[in-house]
């Protein structure tokens, strides 16, 4: 370990390989073996039902492992940006707490798409390790798989022999299936592995034992660098495995680990990957690193995180309640969290380090430069929006501290303010020990293991292996040209979830269903079969580059040719909304300026929804001028120009729009209405026209610097208008068909405002009048002035009575029930003097007579209302009343 800002400037003077060299190296090395290096796809990912983030290098490629397309290129290299909070890969708990866990990382790798396998592998592996990098062979061990009877598998003697030219036996290592045998999900391809490990101890920690002991247990000091993975099974929807027709090489190799060994350090935090970082957070937080380790290990934690989140924003995804976003938003909060528990940071910081992070990675990652002012802005609303919340749940919790009885704090009730108030569990338990309580983490647990239960259950998917009726790779999407299609079943599957009940997805050899991507929902229609029956297809979705469509049942005869036919008038409406999409976006650069970019979609049939980056709400002349600005668009009939295969770097170049967060291929389809060109893969209008015109019905905010618009086009305006104009007919209607509808709702308004003004004069002398005959009601009962009474009047009205009264007759203790469209109501005024001394309280006193009336309320001690619906109860309540002073 070591202590504060001293360390971080001494980096700079040591002479050791700086990450970026590192990361250089490594894809150079590759490069000479004759691998294509390919740019990192986005950390969050949109169009894969299957996976919410990227967790390892290989996602990217699954089409290619699963046989579904062939890659350009059979080998290839990267460094891939991946997180791993959720699902089976789940390192977030550990973040922080140890010294080389993390959630988002760099993922090293090579991949052999049925080209080399072990023994290439095997040898570069250990060659750029050893040669290149110079990494000391003898603190090296290696890891191959012991087989599994179980399974029918067994040990991986091809590994074995391959790795005896390299390294001594002694070092080579048994793993189980846990470790050493990988598979991308419960279904798909998998093989064995051979995992790297180093061990970075010390001399004299060596002599005391082997580090062949300490493989795969967990030491901070004798971990895992490389897995590489040799795929050559398939796993099947009943567990068994096949051969895979070609066999493939997926390899891992951790960045910050590398960086460790590379730089001689014994912490990922160590190196010039974070230590920036942490010296940023020393000086925001005026903490030092390294003399305390529960601020250390908050420190690693907000380190670690703001790497995740910024690159998350970047990508496209938002903090939210849901899904992904819901993901993004609990790592930044769990870094807030530590930072307010344990750096007393109670205002937002963690946002000043984007600019540290971005000067420091945007070199590889160009798209932290180019969001950081999102990124920045996003996480400054969004420690706002957390802090208060924590301020809140800190007086509930005392809340629930005060309502304990002993010394041990419901768990029940800490899982509301944990489930209900998001306040952290870790934060109630630390408090609670502060103030010398416990928790009943028995009973909490139990609650969220429930929760857990129910949301499992929800979402769970039972999928079935395919079966297969057309051996082929060849799908071919017509739905640009025709809305319907002769095709072939080639293979199919069936589903089962809680949500959907019994579900089969279709794969065709030809189909005209768009499937959903870029915003754009998928194609719905029918399957038509030569005897005139149908099937529906209720949705179309694409995974790993598979159109798959969706249905509740098989054709009675799956092999037989069918029909596709696309539901022409819903695709139509889309069309229209998603060339608005496009129109839009060129309206609001135009009225706006440049800086609005994209930041997401959604068109459907009956609507569109547009995301953009934007510093304000919108004022009404700015919608005005967008409305304007699309519908002059439309007006001027532009034809739609399409090119469907224009290499990616010249469409850009010749000023196609591109969003970030979006993996583009080599070539591209461009979509072009007069000015506006964009990257597109969606279905469209062929003419702005067809559009027929476009109206927005709404403008928010959705985060710091995002807004959101959404508008309707086509048939959904045509109803618009309708309803408007036949709304405007009634409003007429009830005017006597005025010439002027304005002019006679004003003059409405106006005599409207004059009878208020009388009526309340009216209720005024009223409640003076009332008030004198009142004053003659009252009587004494022990000692105090009583009055139980029902008046007509309103609720300003009784509440001015019932002061007045008050200001005149001391120690007043008074009851008004009223009957107001038959609903009743209570109003209890009680001298400040008379329910401090009685110890009376008027808001409990007309909780408890509200159930006389059916109905509840609540106040302050000495004023308070009640609400019912039954106001045959009034004279209960007037009579119950007197039992308070007796």
């Amino acid at each position: 370990m070591y202590a504060g800002t001293q360390f971080f400037k001494s980096v700079k003077n040591q002479n050791y390989m700086t990450s970026q060299e590192i990361r250089a190296q490594f894809l150079e090395f590759f490069k000479s073996k004759q691998h294509t290096i390919v740019p990192s796809a986005p950390m969050v990912i949109k169009n894969d039902p299957t996976l919410m983030f990227t967790n390892a290098g290989m996602n990217q490629f699954k089409e290619f492992f699963l046989g579904n397309s062939d890659p350009k290129s059979t080998r290839v290299t990267d460094t891939q940006k991946c997180l791993r909070v959720s699902g089976k890969h789940n390192d977030l708990e550990e973040v922080g707490m140890d010294t080389y866990h993390h959630t988002m990382f760099e993922m090293l790798g090579n991949w052999s798409f049925g080209d080399y396998f072990k023994e290439e592998a095997i040898a570069w592996a250990w060659e750029l390790l050893t040669e290149v990098f110079k990494v000391d062979k003898d603190i090296l061990y290696v890891t191959i798989f012991e087989g599994d009877e179980s399974e029918g598998l067994e040990k991986d003697m091809e590994a074995y022999n391959i790795w005896k030219k390299h390294i001594p036996e002694d070092r080579i290592l048994l793993g189980n299936k846990k470790d050493n045998f990988w598979e991308m999900g419960d279904q798909g391809p998998c093989g064995p592995c051979s995992e790297i490990h180093i061990d970075i101890r010390s001399a004299e920690e060596k002599a005391k034992i082997s580090g062949k002991d300490l493989v795969n247990h967990d030491h901070p000091q004798v971990v895992e660098i490389w897995n590489l993975v040799f795929m050559q099974f398939n796993r099947k929807a009943n567990g068994s495995l096949e051969s895979l027709p070609a066999k493939h090489v997926d390899t891992g190799m951790g960045f910050e680990r590398l960086c460790m060994v590379l730089q001689g350090k014994q912490s990922n935090y160590d190196t010039d990957v974070f230590t920036p970082l942490l010296a940023k957070i020393e000086a925001v937080t005026k903490n030092a690193y390294g003399k305390d380790e529960e601020k250390n290990i908050a420190m690693r934690v907000i380190a670690d995180h703001i790497r995740a989140v910024a690159f998350a924003i970047a990508d496209g995804q938002l903090p939210s309640n849901t899904g992904a976003g819901y993901v993004i938003r609990r790592i930044l909060r769990r870094a807030i969290r530590y930072g307010f528990s344990f750096l007393n940071m109670t205002e937002p910081f963690i946002y000043e380090l984007v600019q540290t992070l971005s000067d420091q990675m945007s070199v590889a990652f160009p798209e932290l430069k180019s969001q950081q002012n999102l990124i920045v802005n996003v996480v400054k609303e969004e420690e706002q929006s957390f802090l208060r919340t924590l301020e809140q749940g800190l007086q509930l919790l005392e809340n629930v501290i005060s309502e304990t009885e002993g010394k041990q704090v419901s768990g029940a009730k800490a899982f509301e303010l944990y489930d209900t108030f998001g306040f952290p569990i870790d934060l109630t338990a630390l408090i609670l020990r502060e103030r010398g309580y416990t928790l009943d983490e028995a009973a909490f647990e139990a609650a969220l293991q429930e929760q857990k239960e129910r949301s499992r259950a929800a979402t769970k998917v039972a999928t079935g292996d395919w079966t297969v009726l057309i051996d082929t790779k060849d799908e071919t999407f017509v739905g640009y040209d025709t809305l319907t299609a002769a095709v072939h079943i080639t293979k199919y599957r069936k589903v089962e979830s809680k949500k959907d009940g019994e579900m089969y997805q279709l794969v065709l050899d030809v189909t005209p269903f768009y499937a959903e991507s870029g915003g754009q929902v998928g194609d719905t229609g029918v399957l038509k079969s030569d005897d005139g029956s149908t099937i529906k297809i209720t949705d179309t979705k694409k995974e790993n580059n598979q159109i798959i469509h969706f249905t509740k049942k098989l054709p009675a005869n799956p092999e037989a040719t069918f029909t596709a036919i696309v539901d022409a008038a819903e695709r139509a409406q889309t069309c229209s909304n998603h060339t608005a999409t496009h129109l839009l976006h060129q309206a609001l650069r135009s009225v706006l300026g440049t800086h609005v970019e994209q930041k997401g979609s959604m068109v459907r049939s009956s609507y569109l929804r547009f995301d953009f980056s934007h510093f304000s709400k919108m004022t009404a002349e700015e919608l005005k001028a967008v409305e304007i600005f699309v519908n002059n668009r439309i007006a001027e009939q532009l034809t739609l120009e399409e090119n469907r295969k224009v290499p990616f770097d010249k469409a850009v170049e010749e000023g196609a729009m591109a969003l970030f967060g979006e993996k583009y291929a080599d070539e591209v389809r461009v979509i072009r209405f007069g000015e506006s060109a964009e990257l597109c893969g969606g279905t469209h209008v062929k003419n702005t026209g067809e559009i027929w015109h476009f109206i927005i019905t709404g403008e928010s905010a959705v985060a710091a610097g995002i807004r959101r618009i959404e508008a309707i086009t086509s048939d959904a305006a045509k109803a618009y208008f309708e309803t408007q104009t036949e709304g405007f007919q009634q409003v007429k209607s009830v005017l006597k068909n005025a010439k002027d509808p304005v002019k006679a709702i004003e003059q409405l308004q106006d005599e409207n405002t004059a009878l208020k003004k009388q009526l309340e004069q009216l209720l005024k002398d009223k409640a003076k009048g009332l008030k004198n005959e009142l004053k003659e009601q009252i009587t004494e009962v022990n000692g105090v002035n009583f009055l139980a009474t029902k008046v007509d009047l309103d609720a300003g009205g009784i509440k001015d009575l019932a002061f007045a009264l008050g200001s005149e007759v001391s120690n007043l203790f008074a009851l008004f029930a009223t009957d107001q469209g038959g609903k009743a109501v209570l109003t209890c005024y009680i001298d400040k003097d008379l329910a401090k001394n009685k110890d009376l309280n008027a808001g409990t006193i007309v909780r408890e007579l509200g159930k006389h009336i059916q109905g509840g309320g609540g106040g302050q001690p000495f004023f308070a209302t009640a609400g019912g619906k039954n106001p045959d109860g009034i004279p209960a309540a007037l009579e119950a009343v007197k039992s308070y002073l007796s």
